[in-house]
Parts: C-alpha cells; sequence; structure tokens
C-alpha cells in the first residue's frame, strides 16, 4: 500500500463523520425508444466518501439523469446527483435505433447507516425529472462486496488545499502509460493541472482544489484507435472513435475505470491518454478524456472538463455529429445553450449586456462558409492518414481565422443569443461569439460558462453548503 494511500486511510478511518464509499454498479440497456435497468452489484470501496456531509443535496439542476438515496421511513432526500452518462449520448445515435445495446454504469454515494431506497430519474420532453428505476440498498447486506482490488500504483498529490470533504477532489487517471513512461505521465498530469487554473473561474478558486494521480501501468503503450487498425488492451480501456467518430475517446469499461479510481478520493476524473493524435471526450458526473501528446490536449483537456464538471454543451455546430438531430427544438437543460422560445424568459437573461438584442445578430454565413471549408479538409487528413501535423497546420490556421474574424463582429464580447449552437446551425443559440466552448481559439469560457462552473465549484467547496430538503 502506498504511503498516500495509507496517510489518507489513517486519516479518515479515526473520523466516525466519514463513511465509506458505497458504489452500485448496475447494467443500463434498451434502444432509441426504451431502457431497462439491472443491478450488478453492490461495493463498498476502499476509501471514505470524499464529500462533505452538509453538501450532500444537488441544487444544480444538471444532468439527464438524476439519483437520489431517500430514508425508507422518512422519505428524505439523503444524497442525490446529477449526472449523464454514455448511453445517454448513444441512445441518440443511428445505430440506437436498430439495435439494442448494455452499458455498465455506477451510482456511488456515502453509505447510509441502514437500508435506503436508491431512485433513478430521467428527463421527461418537458425538462422534468421522472421515476425510471428504484432499489432497495442494505449496506449490511451479505452481497455487499468490501474487498479491495490490486491497487494501482502511487497515489501523487499533484495539488493538496485540505481535506478531501471541503474540497473539490480531481483525479488525474492515466491510461496507455507503460510502467517505464510514469514520470512523463507525472509531467502530462502537472501540465495540464497547471493550465486548468489559468482559466477562470478555476484560476480564482484554485484553494478549493485538491488534484490527486494515479497511473495504472500498461503493458503496452498507447491506446486503441480502430479506425486505423491499432487495438491496445490498456488498463482504463480508453478508445477513439467511439460512436464511430474518430476524435472521440471514450472508456466502455466502467468496472475497470471505477476500480482503479477507487484509490483516489474523487469525485471528478480527466483521464490522460496516451496519444498525440487529437481527441478527447467529456460526460457530466463520469469523466473526460484527452489525447495528452496531441499539440491542442491544453484547449481539449480544459474544454472535455467544462462538459464533465459543469455539464456544458458543445456550443460548436459545424463539425460533423454522430447524434441524431432532434425534430423538435426542446429547450436543452445545460446552462450555456438554449432555444430561446422566449427570450424575456432566457435562462441567462441576469447576464445579457444591456442593449443588446436577443437574437443577437452576427456574420453568421461568412463563418460557416470558412468553417465548412476547414471540416472539408479535415476529413480529407483522416481519410487520407497523412501526418497528425496537417492537421494541427489546419487548425492552426482556422484559429488564426477565427479569432481575428469573431473579435471584429460588433457584439464580440457581448453576452447575448447568438444562433448556432448545440451542432445545430438553426434553432440553438449559445451566448457569446466565442468560448472554449465553440472554439478552439485563445479566449475564455464565456459568462454564462463560468457562472455554471461557480455553482458547482459551491456545491462541493462553496461558503454555505445547500440546504437541506425533504420531498414529499
Amino acid at each position: 500500500m502506498t504511503r498516500a494511500l495509507l496517510a489518507l486511510l489513517l486519516a479518515t478511518s479515526a473520523s466516525a463523520a466519514a463513511p465509506r464509499t458505497l458504489r452500485v454498479d448496475y447494467f443500463h440497456t434498451g434502444n432509441a425508444t426504451e431502457e431497462r435497468f439491472s443491478l450488478d452489484k453492490v461495493v463498498l470501496e476502499p476509501l471514505p466518501w470524499p464529500g462533505h456531509a452538509a453538501r450532500a443535496v444537488d441544487d444544480t439542476n444538471l444532468g439527464k439523469y438524476l439519483f437520489e438515496v431517500r430514508d425508507r421511513d422518512t422519505n428524505q432526500v439523503l444524497f442525490s446527483r446529477g449526472f449523464a452518462s454514455i448511453y445517454g449520448e448513444w441512445e441518440l445515435t443511428t445505430e440506437a435505433k436498430s439495435q439494442h445495446r448494455t452499458f455498465h454504469e455506477s451510482l456511488r454515494f456515502p453509505t447510509p447507516e441502514r437500508p435506503v431506497q436508491v431512485l433513478l430519474k430521467k428527463r421527461d420532453a418537458q425538462n422534468a425529472f421522472r421515476e425510471v428505476w428504484s432499489l432497495i440498498v442494505d449496506p449490511k447486506d451479505m452481497f455487499v462486496d468490501p474487498s479491495s482490488p490490486p491497487a494501482p500504483g502511487p497515489l501523487l498529490k499533484l495539488l493538496e488545499n485540505g481535506p478531501p470533504e471541503q474540497k473539490v477532489d480531481l483525479l488525474i487517471l492515466g491510461d496507455g502509460y507503460t510502467e517505464a513512461e510514469r514520470a512523463r505521465f507525472e509531467k502530462d498530469a502537472r501540465r495540464m493541472v497547471d493550465i486548468l487554473f489559468t482559466f477562470s473561474p478555476f484560476k480564482e478558486r484554485k484553494a478549493d482544489f485538491n488534484v490527486w494521480g494515479l497511473m495504472p501501468a500498461a503493458v503496452q503503450s498507447g491506446i486503441s484507435r480502430p479506425s486505423t487498425g491499432v487495438h491496445r488492451r490498456s488498463p482504463v480501456g480508453t478508445t477513439y472513435d467511439a460512436f464511430g467518430s474518430e476524435r472521440y475517446i471514450l472508456t466502455f469499461d466502467n468496472k475497470a475505470f471505477r476500480e482503479l479510481s477507487a484509490f483516489a478520493p474523487y469525485e471528478f476524473v480527466e483521464i490522460l491518454s496516451n496519444g498525440n493524435t487529437y481527441g478527447g471526450g467529456g460526460i457530466l458526473g463520469l469523466y473526460g478524456t484527452v489525447a495528452a501528446d496531441s499539440l491542442w490536449a491544453p484547449y481539449v483537456f480544459v474544454h472535455e472538463f467544462g462538459h464533465h464538471f459543469a455539464g456544458l454543451a458543445d456550443e460548436y455546430y459545424t463539425s460533423e455529429s454522430v447524434y441524431v438531430p432532434s425534430a423538435d427544438r426542446l429547450e436543452p437543460w445545460e446552462k450555456n445553450v438554449t432555444a430561446l422560445k422566449d427570450p424575456e424568459q432566457l435562462k441567462w437573461k441576469h447576464l445579457v449586456t444591456p442593449g443588446t438584442p436577443l437574437p443577437t445578430p452576427w456574420s453568421k454565413e461568412a463563418y460557416e462558409t470558412h468553417s465548412n471549408d476547414v471540416q472539408k479538409r479535415r476529413r480529407q487528413v483522416r481519410a487520407q492518414r497523412k501526418p497528425e501535423s496537417e492537421m494541427d497546420s489546419l487548425f492552426v490556421a482556422q484559429r488564426d481565422w477565427e479569432e481575428k474574424f469573431l473579435s471584429s463582429q460588433k457584439y464580440s464580447n457581448k453576452v447575448g443569443a447568438f444562433e448556432g449552437a448545440n451542432y445545430e446551425a438553426r434553432g440553438y443559440y449559445r451566448p457569446q461569439l466565442d468560448c472554449v466552448m465553440f472554439t478552439r481559439d485563445r479566449v475564455p469560457f464565456c459568462a454564462v460558462c463560468q457562472s455554471a462552473i461557480s455553482q458547482v465549484i459551491d456545491l462541493y467547496a462553496g461558503p454555505r453548503p445547500p440546504a437541506s430538503r425533504k420531498t414529499p
């Protein structure tokens, strides 16, 4: 057992206020029109719960799904978290229209003192959460598994500002690094962490974070990239080409991911995949990913962390998407995109720059002409399997053009409602012309994204914990 892990166990085991972390593993099966859930197992993780007991109830209203842990006698919500999932994305793909698939998922919460009811809810067409699954969890059941898997290696303290229960705990998890590459992983991890805290509001709230590092050693360097015939059995299982998108990196091995991550106190995880081809991914409450050796890793790390940490939507719309467009323009739950059904009810109206019209005009057609040409050339680079340096050069030229073009617009740096977002050219709007969630430009998160991020930081390390509530 590593010294850092032993110190964590000793420091927290003495406190009666630090229950162990309980994990409910389950299977999520379905297609585009139906879904089912079934229990796999209940696991007692090796470390105590890293969160603060007074911040147990989620008041952010984020996520496609929400789970609640309720006291069976009083029906009081003891714990809740909104989240998104791989299944929740997959059900929007073409594949989901023609076949069923099963995904492994997990719910983590502090071990209760007695049996509880766990409710899983999903948003309906009106964005209200409706129950889709329920089960009773008894922490004293003989089938609760307290055994620990093998430790993945030493726990690194990349940034430590206080006890886990008082901070936002972020884990940097390496995948595809061999034992001989351990020093490089640590260098990559520290580089990404340093970059994250140059962006507001992370920069101003750095003292509210702890950052940990774990790197399970891979037998072979690198991760899978099926589109080029590369397959690796990496410890975490990250792979390019998720859902057939060459740039989308995910792991579908949830059990491996959870068992490795369990050796660090964490609420959020960024997986550093050992690769130099542009790519990444991010899902609210699950994890973010990035190809650590790509020229664009600093940008991708921060962009994907925006998805994972605060459920921020993609604001771009000219890149290829694997998701089937919705026939209806429903109001998204994400806080940085809107269908703008009623400008008077705009969810970020309090941040709109005075005098800015809604919707907000911009030279949209000129932008689309240039961007669509870039996407055409991008597809050619991949189809012809040209060196990654050619893709990098294309992206640099695109960035330089976009920075000049967008900054010259009349409402540049103003908060309004600019059409083109959420993978759609029409019917969805973003708050500002440019943002980390829109382009690879050297720009900050927009004001709306910063507000959403700050709300999540407050949930875990804010000055005043949200009030607990009872639900009948």
